[in-house]
């Protein structure tokens, strides 16, 4: 059976993106002081825009808007992968935790491309 989605929470890919945002704040967390106001801060900032924007774009009514709040999602978690390549060569992250972030990274990237998808081709995805 299919659960009915009635709410930005109940997706799945505004799930993975709110875990991802939790790890995110605890590797940040661990950034020389100096990075508070910068790496580490916009870290944060595009973490939370992935899942804001996710939210706001299930608000809208229309398709054109939903799509574009999670295009701006896409481009927020694009944004946060790269500062994810400078944390590693900054050596702030080790390879394996990069490893594994860059992952939760793919599976949001994979799951905001099939709803903005869904999305434009107007299948009824909420």
């Amino acid at each position: 059976m299919i659960e009915k989605i009635s709410h930005f929470t109940d997706l799945i890919v505004w799930k993975e993106a709110h875990a991802m945002i939790l790890v995110i704040y605890a590797i940040t967390k661990k950034y020389p002081s100096d990075e508070k106001f910068s790496l580490s801060n916009q870290m944060r900032r595009a973490a939370i825009s992935i899942t804001s924007n996710i939210a706001e774009g299930f608000g809208r009514l229309g398709k054109k808007d939903k799509a574009q709040f999670y295009l701006i999602a896409r481009g927020s978690l694009i944004e946060l992968e790269n500062q994810l390549i400078i944390s590693k060569d900054l050596k702030y992250l080790n390879v394996n935790d990069f490893k594994s972030i860059e992952s939760n990274v793919m599976s949001v990237h994979r799951l905001l491309n099939g709803l903005i998808k869904a999305t434009i081709n107007n299948k009824h995805v909420h």
